[in-house]
């Protein structure tokens, strides 16, 4: 039986303008929205109307929004019954999806996803780190660029997204010597702009905060298994979960072993839930298998609906 995975995504999703169509369209959204702001002590909502960008994309405020975006979509679906199997979703975008499948509370998951970006922006600021994706590589030469480096700078890979695409993360001067012998060795290799080495041993300095945050935050175990990034495989337990989150800060996002884990359990249907389409474009370069439709307002989904 054709099974559906409810898929959210994580940072580099956001831009200034997110949610406000389905806000200005769906009185739930627009009510999750004014909640995020009550929630948090500030104008979430303008923020990402109006941005300025660059206070947009500092991961502090793009964790919540990007949560809260996702959420108001969540609404949506619920508000007709839309029905799923599984859920799954890229590093941040792992708490929505917990989310969405009665892991915490909205206000819970949101306090701790602003209380994740601001304990990572503060491991960035004292430990500054950069990441990298290398493209057309595997897992196995990835792994041996960056034990080639490891006497400048500790670098490790931490998304792999799909079948070569993988995001390498660490120190400044070990990434950069990286780039540097990926490009006399005809490797392609684009630097990232992040504010920090995310999912690196660069991340330990927010890992303990991190985990008095998680410990304080009511998990239940959830009605729709959540495919966990650090080990691939279908999470139902709360206790679990909220285990796997704290690993998931300084481990690699496994993406695309994921994806995989899915498609074994039968899933041929993908929906992202939330701002922008990457995890369509990473699916496609998995399987052509399983299609996924991005939903970000009334329109998309009345066509994914038919």
């Amino acid at each position: 039986m054709s099974k559906t995975i409810l898929l959210f995504p994580g940072q580099g999703a956001q831009y200034v303008g997110m949610g406000q169509t389905l806000a200005s369209t769906f009185e739930p959204a627009k009510k999750l929205m004014q909640q995020a702001d009550e929630i948090l002590g500030f104008s979430l909502s303008k923020l990402m109307a109006e941005g300025p960008e660059d206070v947009l994309k500092s991961t502090d405020n793009t964790q919540p929004a990007l949560f809260t975006v996702s959420a108001m979509v969540m609404e949506l679906l619920k508000s007709e019954g839309f029905a799923f199997d599984y859920v799954a979703g890229h590093s941040l975008g792992e708490y929505s999806a917990i989310y969405a499948a009665g892991g915490f509370s909205f206000e819970e998951g949101l306090r701790l996803v602003r209380t994740r970006g601001e304990l990572m922006a503060s491991a960035g600021s004292k430990n500054p780190g950069a990441m990298a994706a290398i493209m057309g590589q595997d897992e196995a030469k990835i792994l041996e660029l960056c034990e080639a480096v490891k006497d400048v700078g500790t670098v490790v890979p931490a998304n792999i997204n799909c079948p070569g695409q993988i995001v390498v993360s660490g120190a400044v001067a070990g990434v950069n010597k990286l780039v540097e012998n990926c490009g006399a060795a005809g490797i392609k290799a684009i630097p990232l702009a992040v504010s920090g080495a995310f999912h690196s041993p660069l991340m330990q300095f927010a890992q303990a905060g991190l985990a008095e945050a998680i410990a304080k935050t009511k998990f239940n175990d959830v009605e729709k298994p959540v495919i966990a990034n650090v080990i691939a495989e279908p999470v139902t337990k709360g206790a679990e979960l909220a285990e796997l989150l704290v690993k998931q800060l300084v481990s690699p996002v496994r993406w695309n072993d994921c994806m995989n884990k899915a498609m074994s359990l039968g899933v041929t249907q993908g929906v992202e839930v939330g701002s922008g389409k990457v995890l369509m474009g990473l699916m496609r370069k998995i399987s052509r298998d399983v299609k996924v439709t991005p939903v970000e307002t009334i329109e998309a989904f009345q066509a994914l609906k038919g």
